[in-house]
């Protein structure tokens, strides 16, 4: 989903001057009523309990009591989720609306999510001035924090930890519930490979087995064992199915994916969200292997419901219930909602076809009303789980100490350096030491705040973030000289970029006819150069694609200029960016590289940790990094060819390596290590037993580090398909001192072993396997064993 961000007080401002004219806010909504001072609430005005309001009633008698009472049009209301910023007089047409019982949810952008005080009195009209009081639920897109913004999720996925999601998004769902948010639209689960997709900054990586791990934890980050507490929120799996592989990586794009890699790939990510107990799931924007998929029954029913029981409701992406016109499977907004409620679309988010054509549709017998009533109970479902019903309204006393509290500034810190990766370090070049004399941090992002947190950044304001020029002095002594230039512009054509503090244009200069020389002589002057790289923060994200993977503007330049000034010095590359990128020149050049991606609001802080040797890098690549954009898609578990051998038919380019710049899992540290001969217990597991590898592995370096050993397995033979050259299938990290060595072992089981065929049947087969337990996607030797009949 995407829209806009426009400065809230302003819209704020107008709405309460219109409430106040108009006097539809009789009564200050966080005051209760005679009715829940009672211990309950009278949401029909009626003086006795009924059964949907008493809290001691399970949850489906209560939906099933109130169902019954409810009119058609009241029915329809509670699928629609308008936009409050999108209309020009909301306070009129929405306040109606609200009375009438015909809004089932509000889209929480900039001018409800500022303070809880807008969404109580919207909340109060649906509450205490409709029919049946049903209330409102608040969604808004929290997907790497709120106000204490978090590392993006593809950072996060490199600290190959999912308990640090899991911790992330707690703290996350306490600011944003605080905000009076009920609902988020995270995480995004969607496997991506592709990094010229804007998106694949949002997600976790290429591989479907960690992916699963991450996206239960977030689930459980934000949802917590009691969905109804007041800090947790409802979380949404998105985007359902197959968004991340567009083509030519374009933002909602087509995808064309056979059923057999749908299963295997793109969807175990949304099956463990649901089995982590996720509350709903969006519908995508794009059409899968040639039908869109908010129109398609066989994902929206046949799987997310008929295969896996999901009990939850599932809400269309932005005005994706109306693009099924353009997209050519429906003439007009009626043909529209019942190709998508047929489907499985519950909650049509921002386009209005269910409001306008939905409850005439029924009337006339072309949608029964039963589908109607069955997409109403799960809305409602979740709302009384989420208490909704006896607590409508959130304290306004909260969010004024519930946003950056020290906790939640530890850990954004703790994570901006965990997801870093260390890519090169030649010749000990880091970490640096805190007695240099005099350090020049040069480029774009190296005094910047804005683009530190990425793209999605909710209400992180950009006083809260720490730039890594303040980190990086915050590490050094007085007596030392930092001199921090910019060097060179991000972007040299003009496009358009926005201030975090009030989403107002940026006017960034252009590169001054000087401004490369002068960064190369201060790099010629100093004992260090530290040089801050990358992507500008709107480059990430929705609708923000890119054709090529190269640095945006001059800083190529930039880099090759510093890099022959300063020949003879270390020359540290810090990148701050939401996609692998394409850099074969400053891996060639470069004394040492750290992958920061976009590192949230502690990130100068918790990238300095790393850079002076604070906190020992240990980040793993989730996605693989390509040499040049014409590699893409690259990723490390591809299906092996006729012809995998050098030969005469090789299969390689014929202007370069087939090998990534980088592989998946790849990552240094500032120790070394040594793997020794991997060892099976056995070499046969028999049918529904385990068999036990070990490897050991010795720091042979000078420093104390952390590796992470990772296992990969490859089936050889596979009836229903192909397996992937290798599969990662479990990982562990081992800290060790200099000279320590330990055995490292996995257990590994016949679910390790399986994989779906393309009607989802879960196949475990006897033969041939081969493992690995390596640093990294491309290491390693393999060992073999079988799988007995």
């Amino acid at each position: 989903m995407k829209y806009a961000l426009l400065p809230a007080g302003l819209l704020l401002f107008a709405f309460v001057a219109s409430a106040a004219e108009t006097s539809i806010y009789h009564r200050d909504p966080s005051s209760p009523s005679a009715s829940t001072r009672q211990g309950w609430i009278d949401l029909n005005k009626n003086g006795k309990r009924d059964v949907y309001e008493n809290p001691s009633q399970p949850v489906d008698k209560r939906v099933a009591d109130l169902l019954k009472r409810m009119t058609l049009d009241e029915k329809v209301g509670q699928l629609w989720q308008p936009n409050y910023d999108a209309d020009p007089d909301p306070d009129r047409v929405f306040a109606r609306r609200l009375q009438h019982g015909e809004i089932g949810s509000f889209l929480a952008s900039s001018a409800i999510i500022e303070t809880p005080a807008m969404r109580n009195k919207l909340q109060h009209i649906a509450v205490e001035q409709s029919r049946l009081g049903i209330p409102l639920i608040f969604g808004h897109d929290v997907i790497h924090g709120f106000r204490t913004v978090f590392p993006i999720p593809l950072a996060q996925a490199c600290a190959w930890d999912p308990m640090l999601f899991e911790r992330a998004d707690t703290i996350a769902a306490r600011e944003a519930a605080a905000a009076g948010i009920d609902w988020t639209f995270a995480p995004m689960v969607d496997l991506a490979r592709d990094p010229r997709w804007g998106r694949i900054a949002e997600g976790f990586g290429e591989d479907p087995w960690l992916g699963a791990l991450d996206a239960a934890a977030c689930v459980r980050g934000f949802q917590g064992t009691n969905v109804a507490d007041p800090d947790r929120v409802v979380a949404c799996l998105k985007h359902y199915v197959g968004y991340g592989a567009a083509e030519g990586g374009r933002d909602y794009n087509t995808t064309e994916i056979s059923e057999f890699t749908l299963r295997n790939y793109y969807l175990p990510q949304f099956k463990a969200g649901v089995d982590a107990g996720a509350k709903t799931v969006m519908s995508s924007f794009n059409c899968l292997s040639g039908f869109p998929s908010s129109a398609s029954r066989h994902t929206l029913t046949d799987i997310l419901r008929g295969e896996w029981k999901f009990p939850g409701f599932v809400v269309s992406d932005w005005d994706a219930v109306g693009e099924l016109i353009p997209q050519g499977v429906a003439a007009d907004g009626a043909a529209a909602t019942r190709l998508a409620l047929n489907a499985g679309v519950d909650m049509e988010m921002v386009s209005s076809n269910y409001s306008e054509t939905l409850a005439q549709q029924v009337r006339s017998g072309k949608i029964p009303e039963s589908v109607l009533n069955e997409a109403v109970r799960r809305v409602l479902t979740v709302k009384f789980e989420k208490g909704l019903f006896d607590h409508p309204y959130t304290d306004e006393s909260r969010w004024e100490t519930a946003f950056l509290r020290p906790d939640a500034l530890a850990l954004a810190r703790e994570a901006a350096a965990q997801s870093c990766v260390l890519l090169k370090n030649d010749g000990a070049a880091l970490p640096l030491s805190k007695q240099a004399k005099s350090i020049a941090l040069i480029g774009p992002l190296a005094d910047d705040a804005d683009d530190l947190v990425g793209c999605w950044s909710s209400r992180a304001h950009a006083d809260d973030v720490v730039s890594l020029a303040t980190g990086v002095r915050a590490k050094l002594p007085a007596d030392t000289t930092l001199t921090v230039l910019r060097g060179c512009s991000f972007i040299e054509s003009g496009q358009a970029r926005w201030h975090l503090a009030d989403f107002s244009p940026i006017e960034e200069p252009p590169t001054g006819s000087n401004e490369i020389a002068e960064a190369a002589a201060a790099a010629s002057a100093a004992d260090v150069v530290i040089l801050a790289l990358g992507e500008p923060r709107e480059w990430s994200g929705e609708d923000s694609s890119r054709s090529s993977l190269d640095l945006p503007g001059r800083q190529l330049e930039l880099f090759e200029a510093v890099a022959a000034a300063a020949a003879n010095k270390p020359i540290i590359v810090v990148l701050f960016n939401g996609r692998p990128l394409a850099l074969p020149r400053i891996r060639e050049k470069a004394s040492a590289i750290l992958e920061a991606w976009f590192p949230g609001i502690q990130g100068g802080n918790g990238v300095a940790d790393v850079l002076f040797g604070d906190v020992d890098p240990s980040g793993r690549l989730t996605t693989t990094f390509p040499r040049s954009v014409g590699q893409v898609p690259m990723y490390y578990n591809h299906l092996n060819t006729g012809r995998p051998d050098p030969g005469e038919y090789r299969g390689h380019y014929v202007d370069g390596p087939n090998s990534p710049l980088y592989p998946f899992g790849f990552g240094l540290t500032y120790t070394t290590f040594e793997y020794g001969k991997v060892e099976l217990d056995a070499l046969v597991m028999k049918p529904g037993g385990t068999l036990t590898a070990h490897v050991r592995v010795k720091n042979t370096g000078p420093r104390a580090g952390t590796e992470t050993v990772q296992l990969y397995l490859r089936d050889v033979v596979a009836s229903a398909g192909p397996r992937p050259v290798r599969e990662l299938k479990g990982w562990q990290k081992v800290q060790l001192l200099p000279g320590e060595s330990r055995d490292v072992s996995f257990n590994i089981s016949g679910r390790a072993l399986g994989y779906y065929d393309e009607k989802g049947r879960w196949l475990v087969e006897p033969g041939k396997f081969q493992l690995w337990l390596a640093r990294d996607s491309a290491s390693g030797q393999p060992v073999e064993f079988e799988l007995a009949k």
